[in-house]
């Protein structure tokens, strides 16, 4: 047993195991690839910056999950995943940005040694991590069928362990200091990276609990903070431009803690807001409360967005698409699980220890409002908002 300090005990690892082997034997997969790094480390441990060449994980019938990458790379997955060593493969530098070969050969060779060659494999068909290519090699490289398990992995991960409740306390610690600092940095005159700067310096220092300090760590996902009529766009970071006065900017950040994230996002006024902003607050303020209100175990999904947007129809605010999602652990590009949405036709059903990024944003044409909560469906009552930071339009005189 290779003597590896975890972000999890050993129990709750297994515990994994047996879920993800459930839901494959429901989906009919014999044996499951997963290229997804957050579902990589949630399975076994592997925490490193390797996920830009091919890897993944393989869940076979039995035994421990094996994982599977570049040579350079299985040395990291020795160093931080629980499962013994002749579990770990790595493949040949050869394969790497090769036009004449390609890594997944070397994946259909490992998957046969163990005998699972002509089985049902699944693979994460969706997925930033796996290519065109990349299917097109493994398909002529392994016998039994492909099937798409896109999600299966996932979906185990929705509902938190008290350990991963506490790694997103620490995470929503954190980014209440990182919207202490911007408030207080924030001035006309001020470059913006200089202020993205502080925003990274703050989350990275962590912050302290009942146990003691504790460092933070990179966001699945780079600052975002346009100005103005760039905040009518919903993705855009920074550049080195200065603020400037009787603009409104918002800031969607996240702490992170072992890649657990705590997205939380506020705007901030600097100078007197427009008055169609200070209505559209008010109105963004009530369909947050009742749409926290209706994110009950028992309820769905839906149900949160339903609430939120009946407040906006009563005041004839028009706003598309959902206003929310699952979150947990996270590597970029993305700090969402990609399962459920907060959107009014997801009838998935809110369990206790579920936890969200209720994102009910507007992108107006001349400026944009974030004001958003990162939420614990409780066992009894409304969800919890696990980060304690003011909810309004922030101004700045």
């Amino acid at each position: 047993m290779p003597d590896v300090k975890l972000p999890f005990s050993r129990e709750e690892y297994l515990e994994r195991l047996v879920k993800v082997r459930t839901a494959m034997a429901k989906a009919g997969i014999e044996v499951l690839f997963i290229s997804d790094p957050s579902n990589m480390a949630w399975l076994t441990g592997y925490d490193g910056w390797s996920f830009y060449v091919h890897q993944g994980v393989i869940v076979g019938p039995e035994g421990e999950p094996v994982f599977w990458g570049r040579g350079m790379d299985a040395k990291g997955a020795i160093r931080t995943c629980y499962m013994d060593v002749a579990n770990i493969r790595g493949y040949s530098d050869d394969y790497v940005m090769a036009a004449d070969c390609h890594a997944m050969e070397d994946l259909g060779a490992a998957i046969a040694e163990r005998g699972w060659n002509g089985l049902t494999l699944g693979v994460e068909m969706e997925n930033y991590y796996y290519s065109a290519r990349a299917h097109n090699v493994l398909s002529k490289n392994h016998e039994g069928t492909i099937e798409d398990a896109t999600g299966l992995v996932n979906w185990q991960r929705g509902v938190k362990s008290a350990t991963e409740l506490k790694y997103m306390r620490r995470a929503a610690h954190i980014v209440e200091k990182m919207h202490a600092a911007i408030y207080e940095l924030m001035r006309p005159g001020l470059r913006k990276n200089e202020l993205v700067a502080e925003i990274y310096r703050t989350g990275l220092m962590g912050g302290e609990d009942d146990e003691g300090s504790f460092g933070g760590d990179y966001p699945a996902i780079v600052p975002l903070l346009p100005t103005g009529k760039d905040a009518s766009a919903a993705h855009l970071t920074w550049d080195d431009t200065e603020l400037e006065p009787e603009q409104a900017t918002f800031f969607e950040i996240a702490g992170c803690y072992r890649h657990y994230h705590a997205p939380l996002c506020r705007t901030i006024h600097l100078g007197t807001p427009p008055i169609d902003m200070l209505r559209a607050e008010e109105v963004v303020l009530e369909g947050i409360a009742d749409g926290i209100e209706a994110a009950r175990a028992g309820n769905t999904a839906g149900d949160i967005a339903r609430a939120f947007y009946a407040v906006l129809e009563k005041h004839g605010v028009k706003r598309e698409g959902r206003c929310g999602y699952p979150i947990g652990l996270s590597y970029p590009p993305d700090w969402g699980e990609r399962t459920m949405s907060i959107r009014p036709s997801d009838n998935t059903v809110l369990q206790p220890n579920m936890t969200f990024h209720f994102m009910p944003a507007l992108w107006m044409d001349d400026w944009g409002l974030e004001i958003t909560e990162t939420l614990r469906i409780t066992e009894d009552g409304p969800a919890e908002c696990l980060a304690n930071v003011e909810r309004k339009l922030f101004v700045k005189e």
